[in-house]
């Protein structure tokens, strides 16, 4: 049930009188953040789809031992809930380009990264010379960290290019300018010249540049103008691009003038690709402690440390005897900023990360502390959507959804 509802967060089962007194508190998670939309994400085949569906952890026994969705007799059914879900969905951009779109988990909850399966499609599809550009959630720290030590792990993949997308307002902000509330004007630093701004919010932009690089791919770095930004801020994010060791940046327009304002970009992605000198490297080995993992994924953050509440020091525990100690990490952490404070912008280092809770999803394949005050249930803005919906009961036309 995709859902949005801060009620839903934390709540109590089993109060009926045919329960038994099996009361015990409980919560929901946005659909997004479900390991059934990780193992949607992350399955390869329809028969692999089937073993991760039948081997997701639902709880532990009395005695300790983890509990599957195939000891309660349902990964069959789960399956064959998610037979069809399993085909991507074709569809094709304004200039007829073929896109897949499939899965959808979220990159600051879950893994953000879109489906294996969609993948290994296109790359068949636009053979050896062609390209399939895909996409891999939020910055480097949650988004391509997630894409390299989760997703090409498990798809047997290595992308020859990173393109990280920049935009001179962003990096006003990371560069210490005011705060951005949805709904509201800019403020007039984002729409007046400020180089020095914009040059001090590239630590930023340079934090995710060495990231993606010390994977061994190149790092092309796409600025995405605004009508309002000016020669001199552009060249200055692109010469700082160049100097933190992109491969390439290039000034784009492709809002405005759609295919031909990405020509360049295009043509820096493909020689990008045809200059990879150095193997796919991952973060960390799988056959080190949980713990350890999720220090060396805190330390490219720029934190000095980690914190583990009472609770995450027994789930960790719990996860290593049950012997799932050798899956990947992946951190359920705020995109707004490298730490776990969302108003720490630019790069932040020194800082001890906070993990207040470690959780299982066994059948998708990772470990997930959350980061924080991280939440899996978001609850709905001042004013929700479902305000402006309607229908013209007469042409049976859905107003309000644009």
């Amino acid at each position: 049930m995709d859902v949005n509802d801060r009620f839903l967060r934390k709540m109590t089962v089993g109060q009926g009188s045919e329960e038994k007194g099996m009361i015990r508190e409980t919560g929901f998670d946005i659909s997004v953040a479900s390991e059934i939309m990780a193992v949607l994400a992350l399955t390869t085949s329809l028969d692999d789809m089937r073993e991760r569906l039948g081997t997701m952890v639902i709880g532990n026994s009395r005695a300790g031992e983890p509990i599957t969705a195939d000891d309660l007799g349902v990964g069959g059914a789960l399956t064959v809930l998610m037979k069809d879900a399993i085909h991507p969905t074709l569809m094709q951009t304004l200039e007829g380009t073929p896109v897949l779109v499939h899965a959808g988990p979220f990159a600051n909850i879950a893994h953000g990264n879109s489906s294996i399966v969609a993948d290994k499609i296109a790359l068949k599809l636009v053979g050896p010379g062609g390209f399939v550009v895909t996409e891999a959630g939020f910055g480097s720290d949650i988004g391509t960290e997630k894409f390299m030590n989760i997703k090409c792990r498990y798809s047997g993949l290595r992308p020859q290019c990173a393109v990280v997308v920049a935009t001179v307002r962003a990096l006003k902000m990371h560069g210490g300018g005011p705060g951005v509330v949805a709904g509201r004007p800019l403020d007039h630093a984002y729409v007046s010249e400020n180089v020095s701004l914009v040059e001090a919010g590239c630590v930023n932009l340079a934090k995710h540049i060495s990231n993606i690089k010390a994977y061994g791919v190149n790092v092309v770095v796409a600025v995405n103008v605004f009508s309002t930004d000016t020669e001199a801020e552009l060249n200055a994010v692109r010469k700082f691009s160049m100097d933190a060791g992109a491969f390439d940046a290039v000034i784009c327009s492709h809002h405005a003038h759609g295919g031909k304002g990405a020509v360049d970009l295009g043509i820096a992605v493909e020689r990008a690709c045809q200059n990879i000198t150095q193997p796919l490297k991952f973060l960390y080995p799988l056959d080190i402690s949980i713990k350890e993992k999720i220090e060396a994924i805190a330390k490219s953050y720029g934190a000095s440390g980690v914190e583990y509440s009472d609770q995450a020091e027994k789930q960790i525990e719990m996860y290593t005897q049950q012997g799932f100690s050798n899956l990947p990490i992946c951190m359920s952490k705020t995109q707004y900023s490298f730490s776990h404070d969302a108003s720490k912008k630019g790069a932040p280092s020194g800082f001890v990360l906070p993990v207040r809770d470690v959780r299982g999803s066994i059948g998708a394949g990772f470990i997930y502390p959350l980061v924080g005050t991280m939440s899996t249930m978001p609850g709905l803005p001042t004013r929700p959507c479902f305000y402006e919906i309607d229908i013209d009961t007469v042409t049976g036309k859905v107003v309000g959804l644009s």
